[in-house]
């Protein structure tokens, strides 16, 4: 016969475990999520969901015997104003238990209790990374290149079209027939070669005709 094994007894007397429970059931009301071990969460739950049942019907009676479990005036007031509204239509199952896994100092086992009709996007557990694979990294530097801005393709587009008309400025240049000189360009430079030479100072030519006397006089 399993005889005084009804409930969990969290190593406390039967004073201090209700006194924990009505503790976890306040931070519970007031902050919809709380985290602690998981046979204080399995406990609380069997402790709080009658509580939460009694406040879908909002009278004195309810009020006192909510009050008489909780024993703080913000939480069940928040109880009757807030949470029975979201509950009314849920027939049970008020809480979410999810586990987190064990704890650093005494390997307990730890655990998230939450009021289901206030968290439904379910929560990140803590711990868990994402895995990294080699083809994501090898395939990271490939569409790191392939994502090149556009900008940068324009001037290099620019840049090419204008290497590509100076070469074949210069193709043209080189492939171009040498310009034949003609009679009158001819002409045009004998008259300025004539030009230069009249414009000789007279200081000049009279030192020529002198050095051309002396050289007839010494032979």
């Amino acid at each position: 016969m399993r005889h005084l094994v009804k409930g969990r007894k969290l190593g406390r007397t039967a004073s201090h475990r209700k006194a924990t429970l009505m503790a976890l059931s306040v931070a519970l009301i007031k902050n919809d999520r709380i985290v602690t071990t998981l046979a204080k969460a399995k406990a609380l739950r069997s402790y709080v969901e009658p509580i939460i049942t009694r406040s879908k019907e909002d009278n004195t009676h309810n009020r006192s015997y909510a009050f008489r479990h909780l024993r703080d005036n913000k939480a069940t007031s928040k109880l009757f104003d807030e949470v029975a509204p979201m509950v009314t239509d849920r027939p049970g199952g008020y809480t979410r238990i999810i586990k987190i896994g064990s704890r650093l100092g005494d390997a307990a086992e730890e655990a998230m209790i939450e009021l289901v009709d206030f968290n439904d996007v379910p929560p990140e557990i803590p711990g868990k990374k994402k895995r990294r694979t080699r083809r994501g990294r090898s395939g990271a530097g490939k569409k790191e290149e392939s994502k090149a801005s556009p900008s940068d393709s324009k001037k290099g587009n620019q840049k090419s079209d204008s290497k590509k008309t100076e070469d074949e400025s210069k193709k043209a240049a080189e492939a171009a027939p040498p310009k034949e000189t003609t009679t009158a360009s001819k002409t045009e430079e004998k008259a300025t070669k004539t030009q230069a030479g009249s414009l000789e100072e007279p200081g000049e030519q009279s030192q020529s005709d002198n050095k051309a006397s002396k050289e007839d006089k010494e032979k």
